[in-house]
């Protein structure tokens, strides 16, 4: 008996079809995966309140970026790391020199810079001078002498007779502020990587 083989020589041809087509549906799988992963982040931030500017630090980036291929990847990365990463983890905040953390009452108002402020800036911009009152039970206090303003903001007062003067809280100081955890990344990052197999099949088109 004898056997004969015969390779037709487009099965080459068809393999290296499938091949670019394996290549094309993981590359079109990475993309949609790291896409939605971003818009999912992106929403988790809006959806805490955590305002769209934040959101909008939400990056991603595939591998390689010109070509199709089997080794395709996607980066999802924050511009903000270390505020997104707070809200994810939800850490312990102390004092850098191990003493108070001053938290700004409404009194206190913004830094001119926009963001929180402390107290070395306010005694700047307002000219009043802070006083410490320590308190056994709940936050101690940083408190000046003066009047509120229509906002609710403590200024110098200009009454020679004391009308209007008040001693307002400005900063109540604790030791130590717990951060609640607002975001779970992790949770639409397994979510993303698991749809990758279905979106490779959905995808392969020969």
């Amino acid at each position: 008996m004898k056997l004969k083989l015969d390779i037709d020589p487009d099965i080459v041809a068809m393999m290296a079809a499938e091949v670019a087509a394996g290549e094309r549906a993981v590359s079109a799988a990475i993309r949609e995966a790291g896409t939605g992963l971003k818009a999912a982040w992106r929403l988790q931030i809006t959806g805490a309140g955590l305002g769209p500017r934040l959101a909008r630090t939400i990056r991603s980036e595939q591998f390689p970026k010109a070509t199709p291929s089997l080794n395709a990847a996607a980066v999802v990365w924050s511009n903000a790391p270390v505020i997104v990463g707070a809200h994810d983890t939800g850490p312990l905040i102390r004092s850098k020199n191990g003493l108070w953390l001053a938290i700004p009452t409404p009194a206190a108002g913004k830094s001119l810079r926009g963001g929180r402020i402390t107290p070395g800036d306010w005694e700047r911009r307002s000219g009043l001078l802070l006083r410490f009152i320590y308190r056994r039970r709940g936050p101690s206090l940083l408190v000046a002498e003066g009047r509120l303003n229509s906002k609710g903001r403590a200024m110098a007062s200009r009454s020679k007779t004391g009308r209007g003067l008040v001693t307002a809280p400005i900063f109540l100081l604790v030791p130590q502020v717990k951060l609640p955890k607002r975001l779970d990344l992790a949770r639409d990052a397994e979510r993303a990587h698991d749809s990758i197999v279905g979106l490779i099949v959905a995808n392969w088109v020969s």
